[in-house]
């Protein structure tokens, strides 16, 4: 039985709870073992309401169970990379919920950290392992579209109520929210080789980014031109342009249908 634990009860640990009841049902061997909070009341609550076996009170107490075979850490961006490093001090694999972490620097920080403990660690961004991945894959190297020279991709729902999109100590904005799967669609289509990135944005009156435009350039000369925006519902849309044809992608959040035109 592969026990996976969920750190933080918010609203993404729920999904993954609801997630992983889905996968028992359909036959996988998997448990919801335990659940940490800053509270021993929350962690309760949430193991109750969600079938979780075992309840903690605190992130130590549940990194320091030695049964654990994965924790999720799904806290907000802001706290990411201290919770992940705590995981890996106590030698827990870790799979952490996009975005990795609010910055490049802690990013380097926890993955040296992960390097140096032997520790697997990895982020929680599914649109890599979909289906959906290797059929786009597939398409561009069948030569249907001829040569990719440029990639489009956008995401943007109306999520300027929700406090951690707005609140700079959560390491809100759009970029980091949903951006990343933006610049995750532009990487598994014409990788990370690039050489310059133009970028505007326009800001809450927090401080952090409401909308966000990207130009990235590679060293090949592709392109690739991107939108995040937690202000308004966008298509969602993702296109690989080529010399002879285009692949359009209906959402690069959660492919559904993929157009060859």
């Amino acid at each position: 039985m592969f026990r996976l634990a969920i750190l933080g009860a918010g609203g993404i640990a729920r999904t993954m709870a609801r997630t992983v009841r889905m996968m028992r049902e359909n036959g996988e061997d998997i448990e919801l073992y335990a659940v940490g909070s800053r509270s021993a009341e929350k962690a309760e609550a949430f193991a109750a309401a969600e079938g979780v076996a075992r309840a903690y009170g605190s992130y130590e107490e549940l990194t320091a169970d030695s049964s654990i075979d994965l924790v999720y850490v799904a806290t907000p961006h802001s706290h990411h990379a201290e919770h992940a490093s705590l995981c890996l001090e106590h030698g827990r694999p870790v799979l952490v919920e996009k975005a990795f972490t609010a910055n490049e620097r802690q990013a380097r920080q926890v993955l040296d950290l992960a390097k140096a403990k032997q520790v697997f660690l990895t982020e929680a961004i599914w649109t890599r392992y979909m289906p959906s991945r290797r059929m786009i894959n597939d398409l561009i190297a069948s030569g249907e579209i001829g040569e990719p020279y440029l990639l489009t991709a956008n995401l943007g729902y109306t999520i300027s109520h929700v406090q951690r999109i707005t609140d700079p100590a959560l390491a809100g904005g759009a970029l980091l929210d949903v951006g990343v799967y933006a610049l995750n669609f532009a990487s598994m289509v014409f990788g990370d080789n690039i050489t310059r990135v133009d970028a505007s944005a326009d800001l809450f009156p927090t401080g952090v980014d409401r909308m966000v435009s990207l130009t990235l350039h590679y060293a090949d000369g592709r392109m690739a031109q991107l939108h995040a925006n937690a202000q308004v519902n966008t298509d969602r849309r993702g296109i690989v342009y080529g010399s002879k044809g285009f692949i359009e992608v209906d959402n690069i959040n959660n492919p559904a249908v993929i157009n060859l035109v």
